[in-house]
């Protein structure tokens, strides 16, 4: 049997919700377990395409073996109206056979987001992810407000999960609070895996 690992799984169009997965797997990893980065294919919008086993860069896609065995997962998406992207959702959507068998059920999760701006439905995308999950019986974890820079960021972060404000053109990098938040919200989900765990 592997040893224990964090799903940090993610769907990025422009990289900054890949950056936040690295942050958070960063933070997984300090803490001392193993951050299993995957990623989802974009949807066509062309019924005949099908994408590649493997993708040309980045993370590979993510397995459902990959989420069934997980000590903890911790799920990113860009927001979309205030919702997680389609291709993210689609993925979600078929793991009713993990669903069936119940094997998230008691592990840890968490959420993160990017949007282009300030108010862009950072805290609906976040609650929007957490609904299948607690349908898949997973304990919700946001980031507590011990991590104090939640009272200081002028960007993105809340207590639901790390957001961060990409900007209109997608190019703003992620600031020193994003990427403290990321940090801490992924060593959080690692200790809680830890605990739950064992």
């Amino acid at each position: 049997m592997s040893s224990p690992y964090v799903l940090v799984l993610y769907y990025s169009t422009h990289g900054a919700t890949r950056q936040m997965a690295q942050q958070i797997a960063r933070g997984i990893e300090q803490s001392g377990m193993e951050a299993r980065l995957r990623t989802v294919p974009a949807i066509s919008t062309v019924c005949e395409s099908t994408a590649a086993d493997i993708p040309d860069q980045g993370a590979l896609y993510c397995s459902e073996q990959d989420l069934s065995q997980c000590a903890g997962l911790a799920l990113g998406s860009p927001t979309r109206f205030g919702n997680m992207a389609a291709a993210l959702k689609y993925f979600i959507d078929s793991t009713s056979g993990i669903w069936m068998s119940g094997g998230l059920i008691g592990k840890p999760a968490t959420v993160f987001s990017s949007t282009s701006s300030l108010h862009g439905g950072q805290e609906t995308t976040l609650i929007s992810m957490m609904l299948p999950l607690l349908h898949h019986g997973m304990v919700i974890s946001g980031i507590p407000y011990s991590e104090t820079t939640l009272l200081t960021t002028q960007s993105g972060g809340t207590p639901y999960g790390a957001t961060h404000v990409a900007g209109r053109d997608n190019k703003r990098a992620l600031d020193k609070d994003e990427i403290s938040l990321c940090t801490s919200q992924g060593k959080h989900l690692a200790l809680l895996a830890k605990k739950l765990s064992s």
